[in-house]
């Protein structure tokens, strides 16, 4: 049983290392050297310049690394299938477990630690010792690991190991690493929940009910009741809306939201096989290319209202106004010159 349980881990390991190497490509790596240097100037800058009233900060410190304290999953590894041929090795699951919450426990519990370190600098600027910070980083580290413990205490109920909830977690662990990478490429493996979203139907009126927008009716629909793109969709323009808000230096604002409308393009991308288990489309009567037309056309309108609504809060928010221009321009770019690049190139993998 443990063999098999190790093997899928290098499985999905040699999986996301796959990935990887579409996330940290040259541009991307290149962007995130000039990003991180740009915010350990800012950082420094703002250690010489506290403000006089440092209570809200002191606040900051103290409770803001609370947030990180849930953060984290117990990789299982287990599938739909172990509830029937794993249930006779129940007894061998559970130490396996246990050593699985505690290895968690540990790499969950460096890693906060690790970042949270970053801030010391800040502590000590602030007059606190640094005997208080590393008191409290330990604080934090146990209470790490007794938020672990409850998780791993939810894997059991009263008759023995709860199966469903191992999966369902394990599950949701894998597609949550897989979406990030989705960010980037296209990856296989992702699984696509529905809601009906009721609220949102009169957003399906912006397309005209006609058969030429055949297609640009069903995609706009699968986008808006598509339970992961839709809300991925709200959080990059969520942080897009906040970047321009605390970040000071509008140049690297705006480079940091054409960065989410780049990201929002390849999500959109994965509306095209939204319907490939529809055999009856196929019958649809309408032209050849009718399909990639309606894909292109949903993604050119929500780039539009993503790029007007980044345009507004941009000309309040940013002292150069000017860069809004560029923003929009490069927004237009990506939905009238690399989009229809992009989903050329994806339909013609496909043939």
């Amino acid at each position: 049983m443990i063999a098999v349980l190790q093997k899928r881990k290098q499985s999905f390991r040699n999986q996301c290392l796959k990935y990887s190497r579409y996330v940290l490509n040259d541009h991307f790596v290149l962007f995130l050297l000039i990003f991180l240097g740009f915010l350990a100037v800012q950082y420094s800058q703002f250690l010489r310049a506290l403000p006089e009233d440092r209570s809200f900060l002191l606040v900051l410190l103290v409770f803001a690394p609370l947030l990180l304290v849930p953060v984290g999953s117990i990789a299982t590894y287990l599938e739909k299938p172990d509830m029937i041929f794993l249930l006779v090795k129940e007894e061998e699951l559970k130490e396996y477990l246990r050593i699985q919450t505690l290895r968690a426990t540990m790499f969950w519990g460096v890693l906060q630690t690790i970042f949270l370190l970053l801030f010391l600098p800040l502590a000590l600027a602030m007059g606190l010792s640094a005997l208080v910070v590393i008191f409290y980083l330990v604080f934090l580290f146990l209470l790490k690991a007794l938020v672990f413990q409850w998780k791993g205490k939810r894997f059991y109920h009263q008759e023995g190991l709860n199966w469903t909830r191992m999966i369902e977690v394990e599950n949701l662990r894998k597609q949550t690493i897989l979406r990030f990478f989705a960010l980037f490429t296209n990856v296989k493996g992702i699984t696509n929940s529905v809601k009906r979203r009721a609220y949102l139907d009169g957003l399906t009126s912006l397309v005209p009910k006609v058969t030429s927008k055949t297609w640009n009716n069903l995609y706009l629909r699968s986008y808006l009741r598509n339970g992961d793109l839709f809300a991925m969709s709200l959080r990059l323009l969520g942080l897009s809306l906040a970047v321009f808000v605390f970040v000071p230096q509008s140049m690297v604002a705006v480079a940091i939201v054409a960065l989410f409308n780049y990201l929002l393009v390849f999500q959109l991308l994965g509306l095209y096989n939204a319907f490939d288990y529809q055999y009856l489309t196929k019958l649809f009567p309408l032209e050849t290319g009718t399909k990639t037309r309606g894909l292109l056309q949903t993604m050119q309108m929500l780039l539009l209202i993503v790029g007007g609504i980044e345009g507004v809060v941009g000309l309040f928010a940013l002292e150069d106004k000017l860069l809004v221009l560029v923003l929009l321009a490069f927004t237009a770019l990506l939905s009238h010159l690399y989009a229809p690049f992009k989903l050329r190139r994806l339909v013609d993998e496909m043939l």
